[in-house]
């Protein structure tokens, strides 16, 4: 098309100039249709809305969305810890806990601080597994759960992690036995002292320690090492003396002529005594 007339000339740039301007207001930079942005309470209220309907995962999207365009508002702040929870509900262990840690990180004397680390406690003590297996999450949920006890003593949470605390120490005390059964089952008795040892001056508040002093009297007995069996048997006796692990270990000695006897010098009478008086 050949324009030669300047006054069609300037109708075309008017045109032009006009066309560009829609163009600008209907799509973004990227080319994209551009939308109005949310406020970070709009964002906020979505994701609560996501929240309520049990969206959890849709929920912990959009909680992250506002923290993500306004990461200096205060729903930013609530959002990160909303989105550790809504991780929580949807079984999203490991976004979870990211979540609840960056919240610690950021804000560690919130009073929500608590229910972030009770987050990433839970997280863990859920992958506790049984005595017959690995124990690595078992010490791992102990050391989460401690540092809500310690950090955050006056919480809600603080019962029910001590409870867990127990429990899990429990678990780890009941491995330990079971692996030594398994040691002196075979004959390897020192390796089976070892693991019993660990229950005795580790886990001593656990059900397991009675019969870990028993059978620390079979295994010295065995091995020929006879005040320490003695010793095992007295500390047994003293601390338990109802135990049907004591009235095992006393016909053990017994039937060889022997009684209970503690050594003062023996390592088991001096780590129960530093445990006694650390009381």
């Amino acid at each position: 098309m050949n324009i030669r007339n300047p006054a069609k000339l300037t109708v075309l740039a008017i045109v032009i100039g006009l066309l560009s301007g829609c163009a600008g207001s209907l799509f973004g930079e990227d080319g994209g249709p551009q939308v109005e942005a949310k406020s970070a309470e709009e964002l906020f209220k979505e994701a609560n809305a996501a929240l309520d309907e049990e969206q959890y995962s849709g929920a912990a999207t959009k909680f992250e969305e506002v923290d993500r365009q306004y990461p200096y508002s205060e729903e930013a702040r609530e959002s990160i810890l909303m989105a550790a929870y809504s991780y929580q509900k949807a079984g999203k262990s490991p976004e979870a806990v990211a979540s609840a840690r960056r919240y610690l990180t950021l804000h560690p004397g919130t009073k929500e601080a608590a229910l972030a680390q009770h987050i990433v406690a839970e997280a863990y003590y859920e992958r506790i597994n049984d005595a017959s297996r690995d124990q690595s999450d078992t010490k791992a949920a102990i050391v989460e759960l401690e540092t809500l006890i310690n950090r955050y003593p006056d919480s809600k949470y603080v019962e029910q992690a001590r409870k867990r605390v127990r429990l899990a120490r429990d678990i780890i005390a009941a491995a330990e036995m079971n692996i030594g059964r398994w040691y002196q089952d075979r004959g390897q008795f020192l390796a089976a002292i070892n693991r019993y040892r660990t229950v005795v001056s580790d886990y001593q508040n656990t059900a397991h320690v009675e019969e870990a002093l028993m059978r620390l009297t079979e295994c010295y007995y065995t091995l020929g090492i006879v005040n320490e069996a003695q010793t095992a048997a007295a500390i047994l006796g003293h601390n338990f003396p109802d135990s049907k692990w004591y009235k095992d270990a006393y016909a053990l000695l017994e039937a060889k002529g022997l009684e209970p006897r503690e050594d003062s010098g023996s390592w088991l009478s001096r780590q129960w005594n530093e445990i006694v008086s650390a009381g």
